[in-house]
């Protein structure tokens, strides 16, 4: 089983987990008061939590309950806007910290991993393409890719463009994943269409990671 499926199962089984949470648990009330305050704070709201998953991700701290999050307390469309602009804001960050004062380390951590090694001499070759297809893949895993383009030669705006727009399937998915379960805690919207619809999202997203997978091990990399 492909590593992108294996992906959807356990966003799937975190959705299910999210479901019987709500149920079971106070949860609600809560997402109530979390919400409460965060629109208290208005844009600043936004900024604070941007700023929070920014940190997150140049810290190697995976960032997926956090992009659920978003979509819980700011909606799709506005969780996804913060969750794109926070996980792009981190990228570029761990990006000039793997050029500058983390380089060494950064180098050593890619000797310890060959996959990563694969990926470098691999974009010597295709650049931009590899960039984007790792992106929408979520291959090598986006913390430790951030820092491994670092060391490679790609270009700055290359990569900002790359990131920006690469992640925006995944960081989609997973906040209308958010918001589905917070309607379905405060008991806004149908249900069960609500969750059928963020389960087929995940899995739309899982294709599209399955493709650049084949994509990217076309190009001599293997995530196996």
């Amino acid at each position: 089983m492909g590593k992108p499926y294996v992906k959807a199962i356990v966003a799937l089984a975190a959705l299910i987990a999210l479901f019987l949470a709500f149920r079971l648990l106070p949860v609600a009330a809560w997402l109530t008061s979390f919400q409460a305050w965060v629109r208290h704070l208005g844009a600043l709201g936004y900024v604070v939590y941007g700023l929070m998953y920014a940190v997150c991700v140049a810290a190697f701290v995976p960032a997926s309950l956090l992009t659920i999050g978003a979509g819980a307390i700011f909606g799709v469309v506005g969780g996804t806007i913060v969750v794109v602009i926070g996980a792009t804001l981190g990228a570029m960050l761990a990006f000039f910290l793997a050029r500058t004062v983390l380089r060494r380390k950064v180098e050593r951590m890619i000797e310890r991993r060959p996959k990563l090694g694969a990926v470098d001499r691999a974009l010597a070759k295709e650049g931009t393409k590899l960039m984007l297809l790792c992106r929408l893949s979520g291959f090598p895993p986006f913390v430790f890719a951030n820092y491994a383009f670092g060391v490679t030669g790609v270009g700055v705006l290359s990569y900002f463009l790359t990131t920006l727009f690469g992640i925006i399937p995944g960081c989609f998915a997973y906040t209308y994943a958010g918001h589905a379960g917070a309607a379905v805690a405060t008991g806004s919207g149908n249900r069960i269409a609500l969750l059928v619809t963020a389960a087929g999202i995940v899995l739309v997203g899982a294709y599209v990671a399955r493709i650049a997978t084949r994509a990217i091990r076309r190009a001599g990399v293997n995530d196996a």
